[in-house]
């Protein structure tokens, strides 16, 4: 799982113009007006083959009575809660105040890998300002001006060499972390009761009941399972912004990202939704291996024909997920539910799975003699071999004479032999391009 870098501080200290900078676009409302940043904003960060997320947040106003400000401490509490580095971002121009002191104080008690950031470094005066923030006790100040880009490769170094040293370990945790997601009301509260045996969420028909993602361990078959129940996702528009739901969809994202195996629940009566499509699309984009769960399906009168019908569209719904596998159930009388722990423990297996780079080399020259790379102005791409660099999902890097040559639909032939050859059911899988050598073709 991606670090989280969570890009926090008092109103108007430049985190947005930092953000924006970094994501090489503009995500992030930027203006002079202290607090127009509200919503925790995400975008992945590559640099010295670290990849990690960074989150933008509003400002934090400790001693504000202010309805608007204490909406946007709630959001950045949040991103304090589950970043891995924190970057405090102070502003060298108005130099060190009070509210400083106040964010640094409160900080220090929440986190313990905190990098002071002075912003707005850009004249000879607020370089020499810049010692004033050592009295904050967090260590030295890295001095940046987000605006011109001046000291953000040092601020990127620090960041890298502040992840946590036991990411190995977590890694190993033979505990399978499932996060159990959907729309509000879709029965994933009860189907988590069902499977643990005992009621650990509130059910009742409320969309909404359930506020945090809440984690239950179980154990199967020798097995150890986490699941995590979370909060109904609904869509933006009808989320009320001055309500906890905002947060608890917040939580849920995160739940995603952490969560080794996703269960996507539908509601059989309501069939698959825009919104549904959208939750799917977030999963992939996290790169989780999936498993969609059609809940209440004793409801729904049926033919011979009827669960078929429901996967041809919902199959339809899902075409940039069509690995992933449906299992029909009913959360409250139990049907087919004890099928969904072996099913995610081969989910699982597909989603952890290496191939060996003789084996992995084999199938690609398989398929490369059975449909040549294309050609593009009279040069052929030119795949030298391949290996696998990770897992979770597993991903693969080709080495390439140019990427420039590799056309999307080709990509997509190789990552279907892969697929094919290898079983990879329920599990997205990643190709990534490196050029080998340059070379004339």
């Amino acid at each position: 799982m991606k670090p989280l870098v969570a890009v926090v501080g008092r109103p108007n200290v430049g985190k947005s113009t930092f953000f924006n900078k970094i994501s090489g676009k503009r995500l992030s409302i930027v203006e002079d007006t202290p607090g127009v940043t509200r919503d925790r904003l995400y975008t992945d960060v590559t640099w010295l083959d670290h990849t990690f997320t960074l989150i933008d947040t509003g400002g934090i106003e400790l001693k504000s009575d202010d309805v608007f400000y204490n909406e946007m401490l709630k959001q950045a509490e949040i991103a304090v809660e589950t970043a891995d580095v924190i970057l405090f971002f102070t502003d060298a121009r108005q130099g060190m105040l009070a509210a400083d002191r106040d964010v640094a104080d409160y900080l220090r008690t929440k986190h313990d890998h905190i990098l002071l950031v002075v912003n707005k470094v850009e004249s000879k005066a607020q370089e020499d300002a810049v010692y004033d923030f050592y009295a904050l006790g967090l260590g030295e100040p890295i001095a940046i001006s987000a605006l011109n880009m001046t000291g953000i490769g040092d601020l990127l170094d620090r960041i890298v060499e502040s992840f946590p040293k036991n990411a190995e370990k977590e890694a190993d945790d033979p505990a399978i972390k499932i996060a159990v997601v959907g729309k509000p009301n879709a029965g994933k509260s009860s189907l988590v009761n069902r499977l643990l045996g005992e009621t650990r969420s509130i059910v009742s028909n409320i969309p909404g009941t359930t506020r945090d993602a809440i984690d239950s361990p179980v154990e199967v078959d020798g097995q150890p399972y986490v699941l995590i129940d979370t909060a109904g996702i609904r869509r933006k528009k009808n989320v009320d912004d001055k309500t906890v739901e905002r947060y608890s969809v917040i939580r849920s994202l995160d739940a995603i990202r952490r969560c080794d195996v996703a269960l996507l629940v539908l509601d059989a009566e309501a069939g698959m939704t825009e919104q549904d499509v959208k939750i799917a699309g977030f999963i992939k984009d996290q790169g989780k291996a999936t498993l969609v769960i059609v809940n209440k399906w004793d409801l729904i009168e049926k033919d011979t024909n009827t669960s078929e019908k429901f996967k041809k569209k919902m199959r339809a719904d899902l075409a940039f997920m069509d690995y992933v596998d449906y299992l029909f159930l009913s959360a409250k009388t139990g049907q087919r539910v004890n099928k969904i722990f072996p099913l995610i423990r081969k989910i699982y297996e597909n989603a952890t799975k290496r191939v060996t780079t003789g084996v992995l080399n084999d199938t690609l020259s398989d398929a490369l003699r059975m449909n040549e790379p294309p050609t593009k102005n009279g040069r052929r791409l030119k795949i030298k071999y391949a290996a696998q660099v990770a897992v979770l999902p597993p991903t693969f890097v080709l080495f390439v004479n140019d990427q420039k040559l590799m056309h999307f639909s080709y990509q997509r032939y190789l990552e279907n032999t892969f697929r094919e050859a290898f079983g990879f059911s329920g599990t997205p899988i990643r190709l990534v391009l490196r050029e080998k050598e340059k070379e004339e073709t």
